[in-house]
């Protein structure tokens, strides 16, 4: 292990990291993405497990690494790979609770935009950063992966909370009758971290769970099964290199 100007990421003697980074939350799904779709894959952090891989796809450099839950995980571990280790595009691949029911199990949605209950998006909006967005040109690309690809992509609003067990049972009922396609626990964090420190962001969901309906995904399929998703995210992490 060498210095590293950071404590959650200590680069292994040797290593480095690439440009763009993929992000799942589960470290575990970190390394099965490095394993199963990245070329010649090196790890190059483990500390507190957070697991993160260096490979190629298509000749190009790509990390992966994990976020941990919540925004506040999401956001240790952005701010380091974009202000430590010269990252300029973390692109989110996750999983999201879906909230109409249209929207299916392994769906595919690419927010466009992302509203959160987390206290910790005021210190950003005293400094005048809000309404957090992806990238336009990533969220372009992923775009027309997805066309491209064949995969119906669903395109909107999602809602990141800081409640995995929301003590207010009506805030799930208020974002379903506003239209709100999914849920999750990171997306709204990334982008305001992108923002204020003027780099790139694009999250890319795949739905393990329809609240609405009742529907779920097995454990397995959530860290395995999400291929339309990573497809996406591969083709759009090259595009944009």
């Amino acid at each position: 292990m060498v210095l590293s100007p950071s404590a959650c990421i200590q680069l292994k003697e040797g290593t480095h990291i690439a440009k763009v980074v993929l992000m799942p939350g589960d470290p575990l799904r970190a390394k099965y993405i490095a394993e199963t779709y990245l070329d010649n894959p090196v790890l190059f952090n483990d500390v507190r497990n957070m697991l993160g891989y260096t490979g190629t796809f298509y000749g190009k450099e790509i990390s992966v690494m994990g976020s941990g839950m919540g925004i506040p995980s999401m956001m240790i571990y952005a701010q380091d790979l974009y202000n430590c280790f010269g990252v300029e595009s973390i692109i989110r691949v996750g999983s999201a609770g879906g909230l109409q029911e249209g929207v299916h199990l392994k769906d595919v949605v690419i927010p466009d935009s992302a509203i959160t209950d987390s206290s910790c998006v005021r210190i950003y909006e005293k400094e005048g950063i809000s309404n957090p967005g992806p990238d336009r040109k990533l969220l372009q690309i992923a775009k027309l992966a997805a066309e491209g690809l064949g995969v119906k992509a669903d395109v909107g609003t999602v809602y990141t909370s800081d409640y995995f067990y929301n003590p207010d049972k009506k805030a799930i009922e208020k974002a379903m009758a506003t239209g709100l396609l999914a849920v999750e626990m990171e997306t709204a964090g990334l982008f305001l971290c992108a923002k204020a420190n003027k780099k790139r962001a694009l999250s890319l969901l795949s739905i393990s769970d329809n609240i609405r309906t009742g529907e779920m995904l097995p454990p397995e399929e959530i860290r395995e099964g999400f291929h339309d998703m990573m497809k996406i995210a591969l083709i759009t992490a090259v595009c944009s290199l």
